[in-house]
């Protein structure tokens, strides 16, 4: 019985004594002289055994089954806890109920919900876990409106963060809250004990967000404006790697911290900050820039060494070469390092002396070792300009030795516009062929119908133009002009057997033999019987008009049946006029005759007359 109940006993005991004091009590005797009969009839003490057991029940709280008290611990071993609700008996609780607390120390108060006044045993059932459960809730909402800290067991592991007990209730820790700084390894806080704010609440799936973060932090606030304030640019400080990204790295300078960029770490192009810092190095970093409303520090590493630039070689001039190895690749060019944070630009132009147009992905690629002419060298501005063709000698420098007129050379195709084709004689030296100059014969209307990029092409030099770098060249020139032989056997009025080609709004284009074509207007294809010539039909074409200059063939189907034709009617038209002279004749004959004629003479006009009739029949 504990003291509490003793001195409640002796209270009570104390007037009942004063009103009996006439009886006979065993209170004060000694164990030789105690009346055991007074003992055994309950008039020990001069107080009857019913009065004491109303007396003791009086100091007893009253317990309700299924609901929610206070105790007191009393007692913890390494499997229960013994809990004091003042009742009769103690109730013993599992210790694992208390797991959240590792702390709990006997003397601390609890709450613990009465399953059971008293079992079959006799042994007041108390628990813990049911009388969190129950409080949980509310206490969880009270102390997101107070803005309370609150203790929490972190229970385990999950995705993304970390199961807390909080109340008796699972509330989600997310990584990002657990600490200020990344935590690589979530595993070391399961089983711990931590405090926390709660920072979000879901009434409606029950669903508590907790962080231990916003503690750190809001212990750390008054720290970083203490040394936000204290910051200068330009001063040098001693910081901790805190994280790595891929845009740069995060130094933790003592409670506040800093971003070091990417281009602020070295000289020299690096691809990630791995290759200069490592997580948790300590090092030198100097404020470049801070900003105390957003916090923000802006640190720097390489502006504690020289810029390379001052170190560069003084004696190097314009006309030298380096070499250097090639950092970035752009369409427009390569970046070459000479040294680290020393680089210069070779743009595609000073690659080769070809004057097509490409990427400097057709020469260079990251990583090659090249050597290369300084062609501007600004040591103020830290820029450079190399070139590589500079290194070989200019093709254009002998071109007329190389290339004379009339000369016959091999080349590539590279090119194609609508008036010609781009050849490529050798690197740097290039030449166009006109499309009048690619055939005497075939009319070429893009010179994808006469050849192809990449193929090879045999031309003739006709003009040199070395102060513009333009050569003009010819293919069709390595034959002789077959329109001097054309001209002998397509004379005009001559019949030729030709095949339809192709047609167009003005007529079709025939193919003749020797491997050309003449046009014959939409007219000229109109066959005797009245139709029209169609397409890969045979037919005769007469040459109307012939121009050699042009290479023009005018040819007419229909030409030879009106020629034909013609020729018959002139024919006829002769002979009808020969007779009407014939006739003529004849009768100024007769003419004559009679006027010579006399009476004796008609008999011989009669003769005459059966004479003419006899030759006309």
């Amino acid at each position: 019985m504990s003291n509490e109940t003793k001195v409640t006993v002796e209270e009570v005991e104390a007037p009942v004594a004063v009103e009996t004091k006439k009886r006979k009590s065993n209170a004060s005797v000694a164990i030789d002289k105690f009346d055991w009969d007074a003992f055994e009839q309950d008039t020990d003490y001069g107080v009857s055994k019913e009065v004491v057991e109303a007396a003791y029940a009086e100091t007893l709280s009253s317990v309700i089954e299924n609901e929610v008290v206070e105790g007191t611990v009393v007692a913890v071993t390494k499997r229960e806890v013994l809990v004091n609700i003042g009742y009769k008996s103690e109730g013993i609780i599992p210790v694992s109920e208390f797991r959240y607390n590792p702390e709990l120390a006997v003397g601390d108060k609890v709450e613990v919900y009465v399953e059971n006044a008293e079992d079959k045993k006799g042994q007041l059932v108390l628990s813990h876990k049911k009388a969190r459960s129950l409080r949980s809730w509310d206490r969880v909402n009270e102390a997101f409106d107070k803005d309370e800290i609150v203790k929490g067991y972190i229970k385990c592991r999950t995705k993304g963060g970390m199961i807390v007990d909080v109340f008796g209730i699972e509330a989600f820790l997310p990584g990002s809250q657990i600490d200020v700084k990344p935590i690589r390894d979530y595993d070391v806080f399961v089983n711990k004990t931590m405090e926390f704010k709660i920072v979000k609440i879901n009434h409606e799936f029950r669903n508590v967000v907790v962080s231990h973060k916003a503690l750190i932090e809001a212990e750390l606030e008054a720290q970083k404006a203490d040394i936000i304030g204290k910051l200068e640019k330009g001063q040098v400080l001693e910081g901790t790697v805190k994280n790595i990204t891929s845009y740069g790295v995060f130094i933790d300078l003592g409670g506040v911290d800093g971003l070091i960029h990417i281009t602020d770490l070295s000289w020299g192009r690096i691809s990630h900050p791995e290759e200069i810092v490592a997580l948790d190095q300590k090092i030198n970093v100097v404020i470049l820039d801070f900003d105390d409303t957003k916090k923000r520090i802006a640190l720097g590493l390489k502006q504690l060494s020289a810029h390379p630039w001052d170190a560069l070689d003084a004696n190097l001039q314009v006309g030298d070469k380096v070499k250097g190895k090639v950092v970035v690749l752009a369409d427009y060019g390569a970046f070459i390092e000479i040294q680290p944070g020393v680089e210069g630009l070779i743009h595609v132009s000073e690659m080769s002396w070809s004057s097509h147009l490409r990427s400097a992905q057709d020469f260079l690629k990251v990583g090659d070792e090249v050597e290369a002419a300084i062609l501007t060298l600004d040591r103020e501005e830290r820029k450079m300009s190399l070139g590589i063709k500079q290194l070989k000698a200019d093709p254009w420098a002998n071109i007329s030795e190389k290339y004379p007129v009339a000369s016959k050379h091999n080349a590539v195709v590279r090119n194609f516009t609508n008036f010609g084709v781009f050849v490529e004689l050798e690197e740097g030296v290039d030449g166009l062929v006109h499309i009048s100059d690619l055939s005497w014969t075939k009319k070429v209307k893009h010179p994808s119908e006469f050849t192809a990029i990449g193929e090879k092409l045999e031309v003739v030099v006709l003009e040199i133009d070395a102060e513009n770098r333009r050569l003009s060249l010819g293919h069709k020139q390595l034959e002789e002009n077959p329109w001097d032989v054309f001209e002998t056997i397509y004379t005009v009025g001559s019949v030729h057997e030709g095949t339809v080609v192709s047609f167009n709004d003005k007529g079709a284009a025939v193919a003749l033999a020797h491997g050309i074509e003449g046009f014959a207007p939409a007219k000229a294809l109109v066959k005797e019987d009245g139709t029209t010539a169609k397409a890969e039909e045979k037919l005769e074409f007469k040459v109307v008009e012939f121009n050699k200059s042009n290479k023009k063939i005018v040819l007419s189907h229909s030409r030879i049946a009106e020629d034909v034709k013609k020729e018959v009617e002139a024919k006829e038209n002769k002979e009808k006029a020969a007779e009407a002279e014939s006739t003529q004749k004849a009768v100024k004959k007769i003419k004559a005759n009679i006027e010579k004629t006399t009476l004796g003479d008609i008999d011989a006009l009669a003769a005459l007359k059966s004479e003419m009739e006899k030759s006309s029949k």
